[in-house]
């Protein structure tokens, strides 16, 4: 089981700031999925393979080809900003 203290201290490392009844409410609820975890850790996993993509659905890739792209011009038609041929933004750093 993990203390109050314990989560007092990783609250503050996160920089987190509960009131008691927070800290009282998170170290029981994360006891619970601590003592969870060490359940599953006791699960004969000796044959099981390892499974790496449990969704069946497969990512088509379209063929990749060479085709006409938009022009300069029609690429900064919308834009609200532009200077020399290309976007401008705003400045962010000094």
């Amino acid at each position: 089981m993990i203390s109050k203290v314990e989560i007092e201290h990783v609250a503050n490392l996160a920089k987190l700031k509960f009131d008691e009844k927070e800290i009282e409410d998170f170290t029981e609820k994360f006891s619970e999925i601590i003592s969870y975890v060490e359940k599953l850790q006791e699960v004969d996993t000796e044959n099981v393979k390892a499974t790496y993509q449990v969704n069946p659905n497969v990512q088509f890739m379209r063929e990749d080809k060479v085709e006409e792209s938009f022009s300069n011009e029609e690429a900064l038609s919308n834009a609200p900003d532009k200077q020399y041929g290309y976007f401008k933004l705003p400045k962010i750093l000094d």
